[in-house]
């Protein structure tokens, strides 16, 4: 029996020996939240540890600051119907030295292509980090220059710093970003959720 692309991702386990070299030790357990006629998709970067266990993407303090520059709430975030999410690898890939690996290449170059031709109805793009705006966007700037370009690619396209606690600071010395690219992001979410 052939598997949908989001089955295959489920059981997807070529990071099982890599995981098991980490500090956390743990399984592979991929986070699949996409559906092809979401008009919204996030394109991020890995699961954290808290949505490893939760099984959730976005199910912590990121994710509350995620939905809050979008300007919706939890319960249409979660809307598939809505909102689709895309990580640059599926599965938290441990830690180092206490803080989070990048995203193992291996899983992008397995699934990432294949999930995104069958995206057909999106209408607006985040690209939340580094890793998702490199791919996306074929770009080799920082995340700092990537955003602060994001008018080359409004309104149906958002490069995005990460909502984590850890880029507080980024956000106060860049007060454009809450000023100019917020509330231009806000106003397209909320032309796709009236639609």
């Amino acid at each position: 029996m052939d598997l949908d692309i989001a089955e295959k991702i489920r059981v997807c386990r070529l990071c099982e020996t890599r995981f098991q070299a980490t500090e956390t030790l743990h399984e592979p357990r991929p986070i699949v939240w996409f559906q092809s006629n979401s008009p919204i998709l996030i394109a991020g970067q890995a699961p954290g540890m808290r949505v490893h266990q939760s099984g959730k993407p976005f199910d912590d303090p990121s994710g509350d600051r995620l939905r809050d520059w979008m300007g919706i709430n939890s319960e249409q975030f979660y809307t598939r119907d809505l909102v689709s999410i895309i990580p640059m690898a599926f599965c938290f890939p441990g830690y180092r030295k206490g803080a989070d690996l990048p995203p193992p290449p291996i899983c992008s170059k397995t699934w990432h292509k294949p999930v995104m031709a069958q995206m057909t109805d999106v209408r607006l793009t985040l690209l939340v980090g580094g890793y998702a705006q490199k791919w996306h966007l074929k770009s080799q700037l920082n995340v700092t220059d990537q955003v602060k370009a994001w008018r080359d690619h409004a309104p149906n396209v958002f490069p995005l710093p990460h909502p984590s606690w850890r880029n507080t600071g980024w956000l106060k010395a860049n007060p454009w970003f809450e000023a100019e690219l917020l509330p231009q992001l806000r106003t397209r979410v909320q032309e796709i959720v009236n639609d």
